[in-house]
């Protein structure tokens, strides 16, 4: 059953959205995790960096004043007392060699002779020395005391590593609660978006088993998916609707067929037991070519119905005059009319065009012409008129005949129905289906105005071409 091909990918759908909300989540938060990051290292390095650009001050004023021995007796006074000094001070000659050294006790490990294998840079001052057992590094500033000597100063990056390394497995501890709570809301999501799809799929399945007036449940959150699940219902409502009419239609047409198709059988059995008598066979040969033709008439018809309620009725639009048009109309029915003695007028503009196919049209207003002179009385009247009111062609049939019933005024547009009042004449109950689907098909409308008794008036209207 083709509800069954839905199950599958409603899971997989499901499992899908989880994973992506959790990676999304994951994702989110390691980016997160990595701007706090990236910014705790710059905030820390900036710091640290102002204090070594503070120390070259320092050191700068202290040449000023005592010279390079000043600043040898300062580092001099540094060794003997300061060991644990957070600095590193060096201070070098133009050709890079060292003049004077402080090195802390907590940096012994660092070899500080490699710095005189880098030429201090006025413009790229900062170098960093990186210590062999420790991991840690350097920083180290260089400025320029004369054009004879160099300072340098380091700071080490042991304080700022170890709050990164903190804050590096503070997230490995988080980012596993984190994942398995991005998988939890992802589930949790996902079930709830998908909860309308899932109620879809229910109703498809029930639908499966038989249960036809199956509907989908609405959220009323009057999102995308609860107007899936309302246009969803509609369909539902529309399939229901064609599936009666179908059956509706079957039955009608079932019991319609029957009555021509016994007559065509008793014919052409009567035919059959007349031996060689050559005017019963002919007679019974006419009989069953009008029996036919009936047979014909109708299935056409139904077919016509049909192709104009699903959209695909062949419309060959022309610009015609409908004045013109319906006049031709009007005089095939001037003599049905007075042979019943009825009184039958019409009253055109002239030169009314319209892009229609003149065929259908024409067809159309002769079928409800057709049933006015039908059920009007002798001694009534049958009038026609075509106007045009702005953008529209209006067609008017009014008729004094025997009217319609209110009840029975929004079923006439049904196929194969016949009104009570109608039963006495011969017909299929076809006409007034194909006119309203032929009007459709024109992008018009068809309306009906009866009072039982007084009469009916039917009113087409159809686009016009503008004026000029």
């Amino acid at each position: 059953m083709f509800s069954k091909r839905f199950h599958r990918p409603a899971k997989a759908i499901s499992i899908k959205v989880a994973l992506w909300y959790t990676g999304i989540y994951v994702l989110s938060s390691l980016l997160l995790f990595i701007f706090f990051y990236c910014f705790i290292s710059a905030t820390f390095e900036k710091a640290d960096r102002e204090k070594v650009r503070i120390e070259l001050g320092a050191i700068f004023a202290l040449y000023e004043i005592g010279g390079i021995d000043g600043v040898g007796d300062f580092i001099a006074q540094r060794n003997r007392a300061y060991k644990t000094y957070p600095f590193l001070i060096r201070v070098a000659d133009n050709a890079n060699k060292t003049i004077f050294l402080f090195c802390p006790e907590q940096w012994a490990s660092f070899d500080a002779s490699k710095l005189e294998k880098i030429s201090p840079d006025a413009e790229k001052p900062w170098i960093r020395l990186a210590g062999p057992e420790t991991g840690y590094v350097l920083d180290v500033g260089s400025a320029r005391l004369s054009e004879d000597h160099w300072v340098q100063v380091g700071a080490g990056t042991e304080g700022r590593e170890r709050v990164l390394l903190h804050f590096r497995d503070s997230f490995l501890i988080v980012v596993v609660p984190l994942f398995a709570l991005g998988l939890g809301g992802g589930v949790f999501l996902s079930r709830k978006t998908l909860k309308p799809i899932r109620n879809l799929i229910r109703t498809v399945r029930s639908i499966d088993i038989g249960k036809t007036t199956a509907k989908v449940p609405r959220s009323m959150a009057e999102d995308e998916l609860d107007e899936l699940a309302e246009l969803f219902n509609e369909m539902l409502d529309n399939i229901y609707r064609l599936i009666d009419g179908m059956r509706n239609s079957l039955d009608n047409v079932a019991h319609d067929l029957r009555t021509p198709m016994t007559r065509l059988r008793n014919v052409a059995e009567i035919a059959l037991q007349t031996g060689n008598d050559a005017d019963l066979s002919r007679q019974a040969l006419e009989k069953c070519a009008e029996e036919s033709e009936r047979i014909l008439v109708m299935l056409e018809t139904l077919m016509d119905i049909s192709e104009a309620e699903i959209g695909v009725m062949n419309i060959d639009r022309q610009i015609v005059d409908i004045s013109a048009l319906l006049e031709k109309v009007s005089d095939l029915y001037q003599f049905v009319a007075e042979e019943k003695g009825i009184g039958f007028s019409i009253r055109t503009p002239e030169n009314l065009p319209a892009a229609v196919d003149s065929t259908r049209i024409g067809q159309a207003v002769a079928n409800v012409i057709d049933n006015a002179i039908k059920f009007t009385p002798e001694g009534g009247s049958v009038a026609l008129e075509v106007s045009r009111i702005e953008k529209e062609v209006v067609i008017k049939i009014r008729d004094t005949g025997i009217g319609i019933p209110r009840e029975e005024l929004p079923k006439i547009w049904e196929r194969l129905y016949r009104g009570e009042k109608s039963r006495s004449e011969k017909g299929l109950g076809l006409g007034l289906s194909l006119v309203k689907g032929i009007v459709d098909a024109h992008g018009g409308r068809i309306e009906v105005f009866s009072q039982p008794g007084e009469g009916s008036e039917f009113v087409i209207t159809l686009p016009a071409l503008p004026k000029g």
